[in-house]
């Protein structure tokens, strides 16, 4: 079946947001006395904000009556952060163009908030680009778990198998596999040596790097 659906994450992928993510956990766990490594922040990234919390605050015993008063207070301080200083990553204008002119529809699908989608569309310029978005905020399960994809997918009115996505993430990379769509990584060039992303369709270093040949690869 011809792919004809492109759904896409946003943080790590759209805009450079992983490290201000990662600096609003730092500044709020510091409240609770908590002191993360790298290490340990990558293994979580590509989860929810609430299951990020409660990973974590239950590692190093802290109440879990806290974690949605640090869960808001974190995703106050990532949206102000990423409005005033994120950068768009290379190829998202590129890429949007080529699956447009290609008349594909286009979808976001994301672990991160509502508020977070309207405000890198703004930032972006993509909302025109675009037939559906998707958050797992309210989804008993997000990202590995695949319904975010699959409500996506659903809102284009797409079979999974019709459906490219592109991730940053290995727990996006697991949920987009689950749900039966290809998908395409671009890790961050510190992980991207990584053996695991061999799970993904393919595997490219920057979304400007994605061209025709790719396209047809996926569709064989």
């Amino acid at each position: 079946m011809a792919l004809q659906y492109v759904i896409f994450d946003i943080d790590g992928l759209l805009i450079d947001s992983e490290p201000l993510w990662n600096e609003a956990a730092a500044e709020v766990f510091a409240d609770y006395g908590i002191k993360m490594t790298n290490e340990q922040y990558i293994s979580t990234t590509g989860l929810r904000t609430k299951e990020f919390i409660n990973w974590w605050f239950r590692y190093f015993n802290i109440p879990l009556s806290e974690s949605t008063k640090a869960e808001n207070k974190i995703v106050q301080r990532v949206l102000h952060k990423i409005e005033y200083k994120a950068t768009i990553m290379p190829g998202v204008a590129y890429i949007f163009d080529f699956f447009a002119r290609k008349k594909c529809k286009i979808g976001l699908a994301t672990s991160s908030p509502p508020a977070l989608i309207e405000l890198v569309k703004s930032m972006t310029g993509i909302g025109p680009y675009l037939s559906a978005t998707a958050s797992a905020e309210d989804l008993p399960y997000g990202k590995p778990h695949p319904q975010v994809y699959l409500d996506c997918a659903a809102s284009m009115h797409a079979n999974p198998i019709e459906c490219i996505c592109f991730e940053d993430s290995f727990n996006g990379l697991i949920a987009a596999k689950a749900a039966r769509m290809k998908c395409v990584v671009v890790p961050h060039s510190s992980q991207i040596k990584e053996e695991r992303w061999a799970a993904a369709d393919l595997k490219i270093s920057s979304l400007q790097n994605f061209g025709e040949l790719h396209f047809n690869l996926l569709n064989e």
